[in-house]
C-alpha cells in the first residue's frame, strides 16, 4: 500500500515524515475541520491507523508505536469522538433484552437506502463507486472487530470467534470475505489491490472505517465494537441480498455476485449470534456495558446514514460521489453491455 496524497495541515506534515525515520512530531492545539467526515481529519486517523493493520510500503515499522505520533492519534481521535456523543442520542440501556434493544435501535433508523437504489435504478457507474467506497473496509474484512477478541472472554468471546471464522472463510483462503470482495473489485474491471483507491476516497467514507479502528484499538471502548459488530450483522443480509440483485440486473459476471450472496447466508447466521449470543452475553455479564454496545451501533447508523446520504446526493446530481468527482476505468460499464447481450 503506497502513502497517499496529503489533503491539508493534519495530513501533509504526518505524510511527510512517515517517508523518513521517526522523529518527534508536533501534537496541534486545535484540530480545524469537519470531526465526522472532513478530508484532512479522517485521511490522517486512517493512515495513522494503518500502521496497526498492514502498513504502507517504504514507511518505518517503528513509527506504529512512536509517542508523538500516538499523541497526534489521541488528539484526532479525541475529536471525533467527542463529536460522536455529541451527535449519538444516549438514552438510559438495560442489561436484559439486549437483542430486543439493538432492533429497536435498527428500526428507528429512518435513512434513505443505498441498498434500494442500487438494487433497482443503480448504473454499472454507480456500482463501481460504491464498490470503491467499500473497498476501504470490505479488503480488511473482519480485522478491527478482531481487536476485541483478547478483550473478552466466556460465552461472549466465544460468539465473536464463530463469527469471526467465518468472515475469515473457515481457515480457506479462497473464501475470506476480504478475498471474495477483492474477486468483486477485479470481476467489475476494478482493481482489487489492498488501498488501491485511498486519493479517492472522501472523509465521509474513511470515517466508517475509523469508527472501527477507534473501538477496536481502545480496549475501554470494547462494548461499542462489539455494539457495532452486532448491528453491522444484523442489518447486513438484507442489504447484501440488494446488492446482489442490482448487480444481477445489470448482468455482472459471477464473481462479482459471490461476496454478496455469501453474505446474504452467513450473516443470516450472524445476526442472533451477534444480537445474542454477543451483545447479549457481555451485557448479561457486565451490566456497565450496555449502553456502550448500544452507543456502538448507534454510532454505526449515524455515520452509515451519512455516507449513504453523501453518495446518493451525488448520483441525484448526476456525479461521481468520490473525491474531486474522480471518474472510475470505462471497463466497469461492460457489465451493462453483457447484460444486454445476455
Amino acid at each position: 500500500m503506497q502513502l497517499p496524497d496529503p489533503r491539508g495541515p493534519l495530513s501533509e506534515p504526518v505524510l511527510e515524515a512517515l517517508r523518513v525515520a521517526p522523529r518527534p512530531l508536533p501534537v496541534p492545539g486545535v484540530v480545524e475541520d469537519e470531526p465526522l467526515g472532513g478530508d484532512d481529519l479522517h485521511l490522517t486517523l486512517y493512515v495513522l491507523y494503518e500502521l496497526h493493520y498492514r502498513g504502507f510500503d517504504g514507511v518505518d515499522e517503528r513509527w506504529e508505536w512512536d509517542p508523538s505520533l500516538l499523541a497526534l492519534r489521541a488528539c484526532l481521535e479525541s475529536s471525533f469522538e467527542r463529536a460522536l456523543r455529541e451527535t449519538v442520542p444516549a438514552p438510559p440501556a438495560e442489561a436484559e433484552d439486549m437483542d430486543l434493544q439493538l432492533r429497536a435501535v435498527i428500526e428507528a433508523d429512518d435513512a434513505p437506502s443505498l441498498s434500494r437504489h442500487l438494487e433497482t435504478r443503480g448504473t454499472p457507474e454507480q456500482y463501481a463507486d460504491f464498490v470503491v467506497h467499500r473497498s476501504a473496509y470490505q479488503l480488511k474484512e473482519a480485522d478491527p472487530h478482531s481487536w476485541a477478541i483478547p478483550r473478552l472472554h466466556g460465552p461472549a468471546k466465544a460468539a465473536l470467534v464463530e463469527i469471526q471464522h467465518d468472515e475469515y472463510g473457515g481457515g480457506r483462503e479462497p473464501r475470506m470475505h476480504s478475498v471474495l470482495f477483492h474477486d468483486t473489485m477485479e470481476a467489475l474491471g476494478l482493481d482489487g489491490a489492498y488501498g488501491a483507491y485511498l486519493d479517492v476516497l472522501p472523509g465521509v467514507t474513511l470515517a466508517t472505517v475509523n469508527l472501527m479502528s477507534l473501538f477496536g484499538l481502545h480496549r475501554r471502548l470494547r462494548g461499542a465494537l462489539v455494539g457495532h459488530l452486532a448491528a453491522f450483522e444484523m442489518t447486513s443480509a438484507v442489504p447484501n441480498r440488494r446488492y446482489a440483485n442490482g448487480l444481477r440486473r445489470l448482468g455482472a459476471p459471477a464473481p462479482a455476485l459471490a461476496f454478496y450472496d455469501e453474505h446474504v447466508e452467513a450473516d443470516s447466521v450472524h445476526e442472533n449470534v451477534a444480537a445474542n449470543d454477543l451483545a447479549g452475553s457481555l451485557a448479561a455479564e457486565s451490566p456497565a456495558m450496555a449502553a456502550q454496545v448500544l452507543f456502538g451501533a448507534r454510532a454505526l447508523i449515524a455515520l452509515e446514514a451519512r455516507f449513504a446520504a453523501h453518495l446518493l446526493e451525488a448520483w441525484q446530481s448526476g456525479r461521481s460521489s468520490l473525491r474531486d468527482g474522480a471518474r472510475l476505468p470505462a471497463a466497469v460499464a461492460r457489465t451493462e453491455a453483457s447484460g444486454a447481450a445476455a
